[in-house]
Formats: structure tokens, C-alpha cells, sequence
């Protein structure tokens, strides 16, 4: 349950994001879950795969490459899925930083109520 809550957090904030960012679009909510869902299983997957590929680039940048992996995942996500659009690389870079962001705070008020 606690997966299924979080995946919906993230599917808000993809939402309020794509409202916010013109570089971002997401067609509809159910978009926006997928989004989530798709997210969530490239950061469980192909994320390590890249991050250990690409360890002397982030060691030699201390860990700044690692913004540019997420980034990555965000345009692979914006390619897997018909419903989101991305314009570029900075675009996908700012909402991966915005989306961690808004996570944490949506994910503190979610720990705080419980």
C-alpha cells in the first residue's frame, strides 16, 4: 500500500510539474501514473546499471554526473511512453531535479501523517 501511495505522489507531482515546466507535457492523469509507474521500475533497474557503468565520470565530477543519469532516465521514460513529451536533455535535467524535490516534500507530509 505504502508503493501504490507513493507511486500516486509521484504521479501528482509529474502533474504539477508538467503544469509548471513548458518543456513538459503529460496528456492526461492516467499519463501522469504511468509516468509514475514507468519511473519508478527505470530507477529500480537501469539506474544502478548506468550509475556503476559510469562510475569514473561521476567520481571525477563528485556524484554532479548523477543529475545527468536522471536525466537520462526521464528522456528514456518521455520514449517509453506516448502520453509524455520532453523537449531536451535540460528540460528532462530541471524536472528531474524539480521531481525529486517535490517528492520529498510530499513524501515527509505522507510520513508525518502516518
Amino acid at each position: 500500500m505504502n508503493w501504490f501511495l507513493k507511486v500516486l505522489l509521484t504521479a501528482v507531482a509529474v502533474l504539477i510539474l508538467a503544469y509548471v515546466l513548458p518543456g513538459v507535457e503529460v496528456a492526461s492523469y492516467f499519463s501522469a501514473i504511468i509516468v509514475a509507474i514507468v519511473l519508478a521500475i527505470l530507477r529500480l533497474l537501469v539506474k544502478p546499471i548506468l550509475v556503476v557503468l559510469t562510475f569514473p565520470i561521476t567520481l571525477i565530477t563528485l556524484g554532479l554526473f548523477l543529475l545527468i543519469i536522471n536525466a537520462i532516465i526521464i528522456l528514456l521514460a518521455d520514449f517509453l511512453i506516448d502520453g509524455f513529451a520532453v523537449r531536451n536533455i535540460w528540460w528532462a535535467l530541471l524536472f528531474s531535479v524539480l521531481l525529486s524535490f517535490l517528492q520529498s516534500i510530499l513524501h515527509s507530509m505522507l510520513s508525518k501523517e502516518n
